[in-house]
Order: C-alpha cells, then structure tokens, then sequence
C-alpha cells in the first residue's frame, strides 16, 4: 500500500522515509550513459524507500491503530501537526534524540486521540525486521540496473534510532550514493536535498530516474528537471522504468535456485532424453535450476534453446509407501487441463528411473507471480481480496469437474474419503515417527471418533493454497494450478479448510507462513467466514457446523507431512533447503490441529439437546417426583418443596448463550451488540468524565446511551420471572438467563447502569418488587425503573465488624407516631450521586429480640433534615463516581413509620431473600470483567515485544492465559449451576452453592485480572484501561468472602463422612 493513502491531508508537505548510510560510497567514475527508445539518456536510478522498496508505512500506522485500539488516523494527524517545526521533521533532521521524539510524539498522539497513545510500541513495529522487508522485485531491478552500469542512489527522510544509527533495512551495498535527512538536516520535498544527491552523483537532473510514492516528493523532484515515476505498485513501476531505460529489469527465473548437491541429476542423459522427445533441432547447452518451491517432490526448470520446462521427480531414496506419487500427479493434470481447469500442459510421464535415478514427469514452464507470503505485502487492500476471490474461484472450478466426462471416475475411492485420509497419514506419521509427541497421539485417537458424513465427491486437490498458484503479473487471475501429488477423489470441504491455513499461522512460522498476527480487514483479505460463504455461495451449497473438524484434520495433515519431511530431511532426501526445521513443528502443527478438536468437542456439547441428561444430570426438579433412594445424609434437591419451575426454567442447565431460547438469545445478541458497538468506543471518553472535575455530575454521555437502551429495550433487565411473573416491571427473565446477559454487562465497567441494571438501584428495585407496598412502589420503584433517580444501600456500621450484621447498631426507634433513625454508616453505595433520592436504611429496631429479628429495613428521603454525607471514600484509590461509596451520620433522622418494609424485625428476612438473585448478578458481571480483561491481555501480549521476541511467544504468558481461560470456564459453570438451582428448586436449596460462588469467583477474577494487569506492566495500573477498576471490584468482594460459612455447612452435613460420595445434584 503507497503512503499516499495515510498521508491524504493537503497540509502534509513531506514525506517519511528510513533509510541509513552513515557514509556515502564512493561513486562510480566512468559510469554508463542508457539511451531509451526516444532518445533520452539516464545515468543513475534515484530510489525513495517506503512505498517504493519496503512496504509502506502507512499501512503499518493503519494496521497498528487497529490492533491497539487507537482512533484511526490518529499517527498521521500527528506526523502532520505542526508542520516544519512538529516534532516528526524535527526527528528527521536529526533535532530531537529518539526518547525526546517519543517523549513529545506520544503526547500528541494521546492529545489527538484523547486517550493515551503508545507510541513505543509503533515505533517497535515500524523499525522490526518483519516490517521493513525489501520487495523482490526491486532488489533484483537494481541488480540488472547496476549490471547494466548505471548508478543508484537511495534519497530518503530518515531518522537516528537511540542507538545512535541511522534506520537502514537495506543491504546499503546496493547503492552509489545514500543521502539521508536526518545525516544532512534536510527533508523532502526540499530541492535542496535532491540537488545534494545529483551532485554526489555528479549527474544533471536529466540524466536520473526518481521513484516516490507521493506527489509533493515527485512535483520537487520534476521541478529540477528530473525524470519521475509514481510508485503505486512496485512491480508496475519496474515495468514504467524498464520502459524508461529500455532494457529489462526482471530476468532469470524467480524463486529457482542453483541445484542442491543433494539434488544433482545427471544433465546429459537428461539432455539426450529431451532432444528424443523434442526433436534434434533443440540445440544447444542445458539451462537446469532448481525450484526453492515445494517439500515433497524436487521441482527443476530447464531452458533447452527456446524451449522453457519444468521436470518434477521423485525424491532418491526408500519412500514412504504410495508418497510421491507423481503418476498420479500427471494423470490429473492431463484430465484437467482437458477439463478447463487452467493447469500447465504435461508433455511427458518418464517412469524409467535408469534416466535420471527415479520417475519424474515433464510439463511447459507457465510464467507469472506466485505468492509465498499469504498476506500478499506491497499490495492495496482490494487487489488483495481479489486474488483471493480468484483462488476460491478456481478451487470452485476444481470441484466442479464432471468425473465421469474426465475420466477420472476411478481417481480414487468413492466416499468415505476423511476416515481413509485419517488412516493414510496416521501410517505415514507412524512411518516417519521418529518420538513421541502427545498431541499427535490424541489426534490420532479423536480423529477417527468424530468423522463427518461426507455429502460429495469431487476432484480434491489435497494441498490447495495460494503459493500452490501461479497468478497473472497484472490482473488477478490463476493461470495454472500446481503440485497435484496429493490429489484423489475425496470431500471438497477439506480443500476448503486447508485453503485457510494462513488464517490461523503467524507471519514468522517457518516453511507456511500465515497471518494471524495481523489484521485481515485491514490488509482486505476475507475473514475465513467470508472466504467459506463464498465458496458456499459459488458451489450452491449450505454451510456446515463443523468446520472446527475439518481445520483439525488439514493441520494434523500438516503434521504427518513435516514429519515424513524432517525424516527425509536426516537422511538427505528433503528438497528444500529448510526441511530441517520440520521437526520443530510437527508438534505446533499437532498443538493447533487439537485446538481445533477441543473447539469442535465443545461445539457438539453445547449441541447436545437439552432433554438429553447424563447420570449425573442437572436437571433438579422441585415438586413431587417417583421415590428414589438417597444415601442418608445426601442432599437430594428432588426432595426440596419449592415453587414449581417456570417453563423456561425447565428447559435445563443452560451452559453457553447459544443454548438460550430464541427470545432471549436474541436479546443476548442485542445486548452484546450494543455494548461492543456503543459503549466500548466512547469508554475513554466516560473514563476521562470520571477523571474531570465534573465527576461527581452523570456523564451526559451515560444519560444519552441509557436513552438509546431504552430505545432498544435493553431496559431493566434483572428482575426474575419468580419475582415478576407477570412481567409487568422487567424482562421476565429466569436467574440463569438473567446470569448470561450480567456476564455481558460485567464486560464493561459502565455497562450496567447503562442499562439500569447498577447497584445499588437493582437491589433496590427488586426489595420494593418483593416487599414494597404499593404506595412506595408508586413514590419509589417507578422512577427508579425509568431511570429518573439513584438510591444508596447503608448498611455497613463504622465501628463494628459488619461482616457479621448481627452487630449492627444503627438504629431505629419509635417515636411519636414515626420511626426516628441515628448511626453512623460507611461503604454507602450510590449515596454521592446527585439524582440519590432514596436510601435503605438498616438498623435495630429492638436490640432484645432474638438475634435475626432484631433488625429493620426502612426507606428513608434523601432530603430528610439530619442526613450528613461525610466524605467520599475509595477503593484503592478509586472513588467510582458519580455514585461512589460515601460516609454518612444519620442524627435523628425522623421518617414516617409506613416507610418501614414488610414490619419490624424483618431486615434479615427481606436480605436473604434478595440475596441468592443478587449474588449470582455480581458474580456473572465478575466473569464478565475476567472475560474482558484476557481479551485485553491477548490484544496486548500480541502486539508487544520484550526480550527480542513477541510476548505472546513466551511460554510464561501462555501459560498464564491458559489458566485463566480454565479458571474463567469453572467458576462461569459453578455460578450457572447455582441459577439453575435457584431456577428449579428455590434458593433455599441453592445456598451452599450461592456460599461457593461467593468464595471461588472474585478469587478467580482477582487471579485472572492480576495476570492480564502483570502481561499489561504498568499500563495495567493505570486508568488507561479497565484492569485496576476490575481488580478493585473484584477484591472488594473478595474481602466478604465466606469460607467459614461453607466450612459450617459442610459440618452439618456431617453424616457425608461416612456414606460414599455421590452427586449433588
């Protein structure tokens, strides 16, 4: 991609460029003077770099911005800001050091951004070796330019790296004359600068060439009298430029090679074979290269005369049983040229092996461009996705052949062909084993466990992938298909899959290089999503479920061949140069092969219907039920009397969000939307409100969000259907699908009062649904269901130990006809808000009652006269406003005794039967904190590097974010299976696993989100991110937990000791 595209605004007058050469060369004396087809002579080629030799970095800044969640466009408005004098030209005339330039640079990214920019982790980036990787074709136009004894120079805006060089990414030797803007203090479009690389050349500017991918650097460049080429491909402007000088730039053979001393054949008997086959009049000495493409079988181009080759040919050596088969290879090739499926022309299949020393088969050389790097550098977008639209086109055109019209009906085995392909290369890998490696051993027992039904047969081309493809130089077109050795009759679908393994590969894995490192929509390839529809689209066929199958097969294929490929590789066998470095990769191969299986096993699970109950089911019924016996002293949940289950509820422990009821799940997927589309992008906005000194008034970006909510009935959505049967003032929905929506909300820290479904308010809520009269339902609950005020919860007392609120001494005397309150409360959830016009109150009413009848719960007016918020406090140094947390003294606060719910006495009443729904909403709103913070980890760790190596390739961090994803998926099914028994059997009987969950989820959310702050650094620590709000939250909970309350339920069930263990449920 040029950087004409990152650098659009009229205002930017220079370009960046990076090179290096510390001191020029010397120049060539006596050089060569080229006279093109008009007459014009060139002396000397004048290269810029980015854009023009390595790929631009305009595309580096685009794709950065979105993996870093950075506003798009916000590098290049930096690198414009402020003009000569901004702080990028100064770094490129060498003015500022790179720690000053990063310094100052980062500040005016974060400004732009309004949200802090890490600008390190770019200049990482732009300065890697990934990045900064010279096209082929241009190294090999330079080549033939000086060949032909011209000169060329390298003119380039460049910059000092803190070592103190200049940046060169380039063998410097291939240059006359560097001149860099950071050694000279001028930039482009500076004539000056151009002037100074003429006179080092001591050339006149009539006599050079200029390459610059942007208009201002080519307009100064003409203005001298220079001639210019626009660089917006590089290989369409070696084509202008060989034009231009007359001769041709791009000779040889590309991607071929001198033959490997492994890879000798003896070139005259091969010779006289080729004039026997030719004719006698192809004369003349034997071209013969070898090609670097491919593993299996060697592949050599040979030049006879005017005559163009390529032989490919068995490997030497003992083979593996039916591998090599290139007999098969010509067979199909030959049929499918025949078919219209564009192959190169076979010529000749050679099975005497006395000629060469194995079989080998001849066919014509087919030129154009083959693409070994998938993510196909250098290119716009759009071209990238048309050419892969043109592979999945032609691998369409593959599996369209008429087999019987071909004659390829008896190519292979009709059906059955994944469990005959599982065997294949279970034998071949057996063959080729050299220890044990226990992925593979799994695969091989799973594979055959799990076999799709195959629903067609076609021509598979077994090793379909875009460097298998010769494309057109110019036009994305696929002129031939190569390598058909592992062609049969078989399942197109897993043409398909394989066709996708670049998807799934990083970009520094050897021999198959991928791209799950970058950005596919940024790039414009399709998604693996896209490129199936697409296929499904073109073949008129549905798409299936278990594509997770298939990807497991094609990478445990991948497996099988490099080790047969490592195996030939320590004996000398191996056509490439790098099959050595086989053996390491079988095993990450087998790993990703059985990252796809344990998906696929979790997809088929979660499949499973829910009427379908294992032994030791989850389907605890309440109400009467056939006897059954339990061991004494088990608790049985049968057993419990409780409200019959509603409808939804009986439907089954409900483990995913793809297991929900139509309805629900289709408000799961609103809700999720919602939060990813609206409240993600504008959470450094709200967490800058909660940084201002405004921050103790609502952000007017919260109250227009919960207006859309509201719009979108995405409204109160926590009562349970067992509160609010009706439906009259929530979702009606059940605990466990209320729990599945929290965890969504919990994945943003503003999320749940968005949808008015915060503490303290939802608490409220539900206390005035269950034991509100309807007059406070009227004053209270109705505005607090509209959003139009906040309340507060003041129960913690300041000068006990309130874990145990028995201790309470807030109280509440009767007085004169109404009840008149003092204590002195702290941790008073919501009481800061401005719009709290409600607070429930707790304190005793009669301290000699027995000890759980001795507390009320009472509503009490915020603007009643003797309430006196003392201070705001913080969590770890958090105050969580507008709402906050706040001490307050109640001094003879006198409020009407008709405010006291349900009767005196009865605080304790009213809070345990609030407390099962309320726990399982923290609990899945902690998950979903935990959820958002590995998310944030995994961005993070891929795009940071330390220690000379991406993060994420340390065994440390992904071993910390494997256990996290475990920890995450038993506390998420500990919390459902407490819903679901909530859901079927009441609370009551729910209790112990309401205690676990309050011990073991803000213990793994605290784990989980400690590991995400410990991959972050000191980014972690700060408000940048969500990290520290969630780990503050998660161990604020973490403080209540209630190990000796299980401890205490466990003992009561002290018979459980001598019977034998048996389920809970």
């Amino acid at each position: 991609m040029c950087v004409r595209r990152l650098f659009q605004p009229s205002s930017l007058h220079w370009a960046w460029r990076t090179t290096a050469l510390k001191h020029p060369l010397g120049r060539l004396q006596g050089v060569l003077r080229w006279t093109h087809s008009r007459g014009r002579s060139y002396r000397a080629v004048i290269f810029d770099l980015g854009g023009v030799l390595v790929p631009s970095p305009g595309t580096v800044a685009a794709g950065w911005e979105v993996q870093n969640h950075v506003p798009s466009g916000t590098i290049v408005k930096a690198l414009i800001r402020g003009g000569d004098t901004g702080p990028w030209m100064r770094f490129l005339k060498g003015e500022m050091t790179t720690e000053h330039f990063l310094e100052e640079f980062g500040r005016l990214c974060s400004e732009i951004a309004k949200t802090p920019v890490p600008v390190s982790s770019f200049f990482a980036l732009l300065t890697s070796e990934r990045v900064a990787k010279q096209f082929p074709v241009m190294t090999q136009a330079i080549s033939q330019i000086r060949a032909r004894g011209l000169q060329t120079a390298l003119l380039t805006n460049n910059f000092y790296l803190s070592n103190g060089k200049s940046f060169l990414p380039l063998d410097r030797k291939q240059f006359d004359v560097v001149v860099e803007s950071c050694l000279e203090g001028l930039c482009k479009p500076d004539t000056r600068i151009y002037q100074l690389c003429l006179q080092r050349l001591s050339l006149k500017p009539s006599e050079a060439i200029f390459l610059d991918d942007l208009g201002q650097n080519l307009k100064a460049a003409s203005s001298l009298g220079i001639h210019t080429i626009k660089v917006d491909s590089p290989e369409t402007a070696v084509k202008e430029l060989e034009s231009l000088l007359g001769f041709p730039l791009l000779v040889g053979v590309p991607n071929t090679h001198a033959v490997r001393k492994t890879m000798e054949i003896p070139q005259d008997a091969l010779e006289k074979y080729l004039k026997g086959l030719l004719g006698t009049q192809y004369t003349g000495p034997l071209q013969l290269l070898q090609f670097d493409h491919g593993q299996s079988n060697p592949t050599y181009y040979i030049r006879l005369a005017d005559r163009q080759l390529v032989l490919r040919k068995k490997p030497p050596g003992t083979l593996l049983p039916s591998a090599h088969a290139i007999e098969r290879e010509f067979r199909i090739m030959k049929a499918l040229g025949n078919a219209g499926v564009p192959v190169p022309t076979v010529l000749d299949l050679c099975e005497d092996s006395s000629i060469i020393g194995t079989p080998f088969y001849l066919m014509e050389y087919c030129p154009g461009t083959i693409y070994k790097d998938p993510s196909l550098p250098g290119l716009e977008p759009s071209r990238r996705r048309a050419i892969y639209t043109a592979m999945n086109q032609v691998l369409c055109r593959i599996h369209s052949v008429d087999l019987q019209a071909a004659g390829l009906d008896s190519f292979g085995k009709q059906g059955d062909y994944i469990p005959r392909q599982v065997q294949t290369w279970t034998k071949q890998y057996r063959a080729a084993e050299i220890s044990s490696i226990p992925a593979m051993e799994r695969l091989i027992q799973w594979l055959p466990l799990h076999l799709p039904r195959q629903q067609r047969t076609t021509v598979v081309h077994g090793d379909f992938r875009l460097d298998n493809l010769i494309f057109h130089p110019e036009k994305a077109e696929v002129l031939a298909v190569l390598d058909w050795e592992l062609s049969t009759l078989g399942d197109p679908f897993a043409d398909v899959a394989y066709s996708c393994l670049a998807h799934y590969l990083p970009s520094s894995f050897p021999m198959l290089r991928g791209f799950r490192d970058q950005d596919v929509v940024e790039l414009g390839i399709p998604t693996v999503e896209e490129y199936f529809r697409m296929y499904c689209l073109h073949m008129g066929l549905p798409p299936i479920d278990n594509w997770n199958f298939y990807m497991a097969f094609s990478f445990f294929r991948v497996a099988a061949i490099l080790q047969g490929v490592y195996k030939r590789s320590l004996t000398g066998q191996a056509s490439s140069a790098t099959a050595g470095q086989s053996g390491k990769l079988t095993e990450s191969m087998a790993k990703l092969a059985w990252d796809f299986a344990t998906k696929e096993g979790f997809r088929v699970f979660k499949e499973m219907p829910a009427t379908r109950t294992l032994t030791r089911s989850y389907h605890a019924w309440a109400g009467p039920r056939s006897p059954r016996r339990t061991p004494a002293g088990v608790r049985s949940h049968s057993t419990v009397a409780a409200a019959s289950p509603s409808p939804e509820a009986k439907r089954g422990l409900i483990i995913s969000p793809e297991g929900l009821s139509p309805p629900v799940r289709e408000l799961y997927d609103r809700l999720l939307q919602f939060v990813e589309q609206k409240v993600y992008p504008v959470e450094p906005e709200l967490q800058r409100h909660q940084a201002s000194a405004d921050r103790w008034s609502p952000s007017p970006l919260i109250e227009d969000l919960k207006e859309k909510a509201k719009a979108e009935r995405l409204w109160n959505l926590f009562l349970p259907l067992e509160t609010d049967p009706e439906k009259k003032y929530g979702a009606g929905l059940t605990n466990v699908e209320s729990a599945h929506l929290c965890e969504v909300m919990g994945m943003s820290l503003y999320a749940s009062e968005i949808f008015n479904c915060s503490v303290p308010d939802l608490g409220t809520m539900e206390i005035l649904v269950r034991y509100g009269t309807e007059e406070q339902k009227a004053r209270w609950l109705v505005p607090l269901l509209e959003g139009r005020i906040r309340s507060c919860f003041a129960l913690t007392d300041r000068k006990v130990a309130s874990s145990d609120a028995s201790n309470i001494e807030a109280s509440i005397k009767e007085e004169d006809g109404s009840y008149v309150l003092n204590g002195h409360k702290w941790w008073t959830s919501g009481i800061l808000d401005p719009r709290c016009k409600l607070c429930v109150f707790i304190g005793k009413t009669d301290p000699q009652a027995p000890r759980h009848q001795q507390q009320s719960m009472i509503l009490v007016p915020m603007d009643t006269p003797g309430i006196t918020v003392i201070r705001p406090l913080s969590v770890f140094g958090l105050e969580d406003p507008p709402g906050g947390l706040g001490e307050v003294r109640f001094k003879d606060v006198r409020v009407p005794k008709e405010n006291i719910l349900l009767g005196p006495g009865r605080g304790f009443e009213i809070a345990l039967g609030n407390l099962g729904p309320g726990r399982i909403r923290n609990s899945m709103k902690l998950i979903g904190n935990s959820e958002r913070a590995l998310a944030l980890m995994k961005t993070r760790v891929m795009s940071r590097v330390a220690f000379g190596k991406p993060l994420v390739e340390h065994s440390t961090i992904l071993a910390d974010i494997a256990q996290s994803r475990v920890d995450i998926e038993q506390a998420r099914l500990l919390v459902l299976k407490a819903a679901h028994l909530m859901d079927v059997a009441g609370n009551k009987a729910a209790a112990l696993e309401m205690a676990m969950i309050k011990m073991a989820v803000p213990s793994m959310a605290n784990q989980v989100i400690d590991r995400a702050i410990q991959a972050f650094g000191a980014a972690g620590l700060s408000s940048d991110y969500p990290l520290a709000q969630f780990f503050g939250w998660a161990q604020t909970l973490r403080l209540g937990d209630e190990q000796m309350k299980v401890a205490k339920m466990e003992l009561k069930h002290h018979s459980r000791l001598q019977e034998p263990a048996a389920p809970r449920v």
